[in-house]
């Protein structure tokens, strides 16, 4: 009896650090075509070079954690495309593509599946 009791609180312990616990990151990125400034969709981003002002393609668009998510087709504002100066966490993908709510309330960190990458 009581070897299964430490069994199930082991296991429990375990799962929880498996997921981890769930915060925002500092900066999130959302996929851009420079030439228009508009939003597209994530997985038109592979590559993790910077745009530097020229080249062709579609680059990672770095919000800060107060900005409002643009939605896919939307006009970026307020953001960097050089991820390089960030200090934080930043997460690359996964905000809403209707766009809407803030970084800092769409974006998670750390656990199992985490999606984010630390600057700095």
């Amino acid at each position: 009896m009581r070897s299964t009791s430490i069994s199930l609180g082991i296991t429990a312990l375990m799962a929880s650090s498996l997921t981890g616990c769930s915060s925002s990151a500092d900066y999130a990125a959302v996929c851009v075509d420079p030439e228009t400034e508009e939003r597209v969709a994530d997985d038109q981003c592979d590559d993790d070079s910077d745009y530097n002002g020229t080249g062709a393609g579609f680059f990672w668009y770095y919000l800060a954690a107060r900005s409002v998510v643009p939605g896919v087709g939307s006009t970026v504002t307020g953001g960097t495309y050089n991820g390089r100066t960030l200090n934080g966490t930043v997460q690359r993908g996964g905000l809403p593509t209707t766009g809407g709510s803030t970084v800092k309330s769409s974006t998670t960190k750390g656990g199992f599946g985490g999606s984010s990458r630390g600057f700095g």
